[in-house]
């Protein structure tokens, strides 16, 4: 039922007669379903209330249609079905539309050659029938149909290929480094942020000591919402982050009373002061914030200054690189202090001593501890404010606000700046413990102001001063619609270098379409979703019997569309949908039984021969992955299975730029050989936005057609190494292991009510039923990645970044470089337990490449190949391993 080949498409399409319209019943006589088809827009014809109601049109005999236009009346369809024919009787799904819009509808590329078409409701729009002013159809033509393209293969590297390593690159920035003295100097950028790291929507407050909202009047767990600590201020891009750096002298030989110099390093001018240093953890009234700020500001005036509303700290410009700004000069006789508003901290403040109350609240006893000197060891909370004025952002065209919060990080004397959770009293910053730190010593700090949503969003915790402001920026870009330009997130300036980026037809308009909260994709739901959070890459097989771009698609679906003229949205017949699920049990030893659903797919264009669906994968700890040297990679290659068998294979493929063979690392089928690649890759075949390294959209059809000489305005090389470095520089959050120090009485949000017994075991049986065969726990990174941020660095993915076959139950049929349809890259672990707190309520998402498995133990089940024998160890677990296997996933 689909056009028959060789069609002439040259000219655009004629109209189509339709010869007899009919429908279910009508409201009245008067409007008939011939009131449709008269050319008359003040006539219609008018069903009676019945969501089920249709309409259908003859064409008389078999004909080529392109093009269907609707014009409701005001009583129009939410949701239906166009469906076609060649008897009347059997009917064949060709469009489903769900949030129909009314108006005039128009449906492009329609590829049917039929005798009947129908329009079958689903849902009205009113408490009416439907009411259809007229239908006209139209032949297809160059004006409505998409033409077939000329498509090629993608090359493969040969078996047996040796793969090139590229030479270790230039570091961008430093983030740390000592001086000839042993001195340690530390950088790090900070971005404004709107409130504390300790502030949660309600009161949570010690018992005695007032309100606790986090539980009821009867005193059940309750939540009034997130704080606003990880999210981003409006223009967060915009002369919003600052460098900080600590000059450390407590590893010089000889020095007994260690000090810490503080400078900063704005772009605007700014007041002196608001640092903080130390948790004020001996007042009971003191939960959500508060601080013990010993520290010297080396001109106090330019604190008093700022009751003026003068800012007497200039622009300071930034230091360069392994040396300080003023390594011999300093001010006021302190060397390495720029200015009047450097601080020197020397030492840990007096306090009041605390013992449990009668409520077991950690309250002061009457002792006081006096004052002392900085030790080697000594952990310190330090936060910084931006306290520009109106004036100092007038002065750089800011007309923005100029007061704002900032991160709260760990510094730990003689080492650096830690990730950190809350202990006893109240919160109270500690360093977490390096078995936690999934992400090395730039993992992501616990959550406290119930911003889980932002946890996938935050820079690496060490990030530099310089690369906090690319960060911003391409994140910026991560969120920019590529077509109107505007960001995703409310209060943010246009982003005019996008507008008109994005060509006619794409799945998102933006990478956050797809990477919800920088996770996963929604998950195959319900029957006739559109799977446009999701990629669907496609093939034809040639007549050498070798997989090749799909002449309709190319190498992936593009699912919407719109008019370049004038920006309205189009249906261009690619949509991708839900056919149904196909399910099966399974049961556990304990009698549990596992559902397990897997989505079939229908195509509203052709089917191509090969295709695979694939769900978007959260993009934390990209950067750190980059990191891990290749023969780190390949030494875990196995020529032959192991006991379980277990083999595992690089999968090898050529760099679209160099041309050389590569170590592939990203994507479901490791086919992408660095974030630059991914990145440039996602933005053509996801977003239809072209970039250096595939400078025109006929890059989709295949590499024969990809003349890097024709150039498509894109992403400019800047703009492409921005967003590279943004996902580079995402954090892992540290694993939810331990027991934070809550107020006495307050509920803990969920995602940190953990049982560090129940997870220990639960890594135990993760180990004994051998997950670890392919999700290695720990790796260490290299040299490889320019940001020093990633480099040496103790990391726990849990993956071992090579192919796996993994059964004919996750199989399908398309071949990616070396990787069979059978064979997956196995998916990094870190982070999973926070899935659906990212995606936020009332968001689906699913694990495995098409989002299939509901829940983790889904996921589990559905393992075969090589890894049958773990899953087989799974099903026999007794419920206490394998509830604390589960609790050991869920606190990564």
């Amino acid at each position: 039922m689909q056009l028959p080949t060789g069609l002439d498409l040259s000219q655009p399409g004629a109209a189509v007669a339709i010869v007899k319209a009919t429908s279910s019943a009508t409201e009245n006589d008067a409007n008939g379903p011939d009131k449709a088809i008269d050319g008359n827009l003040a006539s219609r014809w008018s069903s009676k209330p019945d969501d089920k109601a249709w309409i259908q049109f003859d064409f008389g005999a078999k004909k080529p249609i392109g093009y269907l236009k609707l014009v409701w009346e005001n009583a129009y369809g939410k949701e239906y079905a166009l469906q076609v024919s060649d008897d009347g009787e059997t009917w064949y799904q060709l469009r489903y539309v769900a949030g129909g819009k009314g108006g005039t509808e128009e449906f492009f590329n329609l590829n049917a050659n039929v005798r009947y078409l129908r329009l079958q409701g689903v849902a009205r729009a009113t408490q009416y029938g439907y009411s259809l002013f007229e239908v006209s159809v139209v032949a297809p033509g160059s004006d409505n149909t998409l033409p077939t393209l000329t498509t090629s293969a993608l090359p493969v590297p040969p078996a047996g290929a040796t793969a090139v390593t590229p030479a270790a690159p230039a570091v961008l920035e430093q983030v740390q480094f000592s001086l000839p003295d042993g001195t340690l100097v530390t950088r790090f950028g900070f971005v404004g942020r709107s409130r504390h790291a300790r502030e949660r929507g309600e009161d949570w407050n010690e018992v005695g000591f007032g309100p606790n909202d986090t539980v009821d009047a009867n005193g059940k767990p309750q939540d009034k919402g997130p704080g606003a600590y990880l999210n981003f201020i409006s223009n967060y891009f915009k002369n919003r982050t600052w460098g900080v750096e600590f000059i450390d002298n407590s590893r010089v030989a000889g020095v007994t009373k260690p000090r810490i110099i503080v400078n900063q390093y704005y772009q605007q001018a700014q007041r002196g002061g608001g640092h903080s240093f130390f948790r004020r953890f001996d007042d009971a009234g003191v939960t959500g914030y508060g601080w013990m700020s010993p520290g010297r500001l080396l001109d106090n005036t330019t604190y008093t200054d700022g009751f003026k509303d003068l800012t007497s700290c200039p622009v300071v410009p930034k230091p360069p690189e392994g040396a300080l700004l003023k390594p011999t000069s300093g001010f006021a006789g302190v060397i390495g202090a720029n200015d009047g508003c450097s601080v020197v901290l020397d030492n840990v403040p007096g306090h009041q001593d605390v013992a449990a109350n009668a409520n077991g609240v950690l309250v002061p006893n009457g002792v006081n501890v006096p004052s002392r000197d900085l030790k080697i060891g000594d952990a310190i909370e330090f936060t910084g404010s931006f306290f520009a004025s109106r004036a100092s952002m007038d002065a750089i065209g800011d007309n923005g606000n100029f007061r704002y919060y900032t991160n709260e990080v760990t510094y730990v004397v003689g080492s650096g700046l830690r990730p950190w959770y809350g202990v006893q009293p109240r919160l109270l910053n500690a360093p977490l413990p390096a078995e936690t730190l999934q992400g090395g010593t730039g993992s992501i700090s616990y959550d406290y102001a119930d911003n889980a949503t932002f946890m996938f969003q935050q820079p690496n915790t060490q990030i530099g001063m310089q690369n906090m402001q690319r960060f911003v920026e391409g994140r910026r870009w991560f969120h920019t619609n590529m077509w109107t330009g505007d960001h995703n997130e409310a209060g943010n300036d246009r982003n005019t270098a996008a507008v008109k980026l994005q060509g006619p037809r794409f799945n998102q308009t933006n990478c956050f379409g797809c990477h919800i909260n920088n996770g996963r994709s929604l998950a195959p739901q319900v029957i006739n979703q559109r799977l446009d959070t999701m990629a669907v890459r496609t093939a034809a097989i040639g007549s050498d019997g070798k997989q090749q771009a799909h002449p309709v698609y190319g190498l992936a679906v593009q699912m919407n569309a719109r008019s370049l003229a004038t920006g309205a949205a189009q249906d261009w017949g690619n949509a991708v949908r839900v056919a149904g699920f196909d399910t099966r049990t399974v049961t556990l030893a304990d009698g549990t039984v596992v559902t397990l659903s897997k989505p079939r797919i229908r195509f509203d264009g052709p089917t191509p021969a090969a295709y695979s669906l694939r769900s978007a994968q959260p993009v934390i700890g990209l950067g750190l992955l980059e990191a891990i040297p290749d023969a780190d990679i390949l030494a875990r290659v196995r020529s032959t299975p192991d006991e379980d068998g277990v083999k595992g294979q690089a999968n090898l493929v050529y760099d679209p730029e160099t041309g050389q063979v590569r170590v592939g690392r990203y994507g479901w089928k490791a086919t992408k050989v660095s974030l630059r690649h991914q990145t440039a890759n996602a933005a053509l075949l996801d977003m239809s936005v072209t970039s250096p390294i595939y400078p025109n959209r006929d890059c989709l059809a295949g590499p024969a057609q990809c003349d890097k000489k024709k150039v498509e305005k894109g992403l400019s090389e800047d703009e492409l190494q921005l967003i590279s470095r943004y996902v580079a520089q995402l954090g892992v959050p540290a694993q939810r292991s331990l027991v934070s120090g809550f107020p006495k009485g307050v509920t803990p949000l969920s995602y940190l009510a953990v049982d560090p017994v129940k997870v220990a075991a639960g890594a135990q049986v993760f180990s004994s039923i051998r997950c670890t065969a392919c999700h290695v726990a720990e790796m260490k990174t290299g040299l490889a990645s320019e940001l020093a941020e990633m480099r040496n660095q103790t990391i726990k993915p849990y993956t071992d970044l090579l192919l796996h076959d993994m059964g004919s139950d996750l199989a399908d049929n398309l071949a990616e470089d070396q990787a069979s349809g059978s064979q997956w890259r196995t998916s990094p672990l870190w982070g999973i337990g926070y899935t659906e707190a990212v995606a936020g309520p009332g968001v689906k998402v699913g694990y495995l490449h098409d989002g299939r498995a509901r829940t983790l133990t889904e996921a589990i089940v559905w393992h075969g190949g090589e890894a049958a024998a773990s899953r087989q160890r799974f099903v026999k677990l007794s419920t206490a391993d394998r509830e604390a296997l589960l609790a050991f996933l869920n606190s990564l």
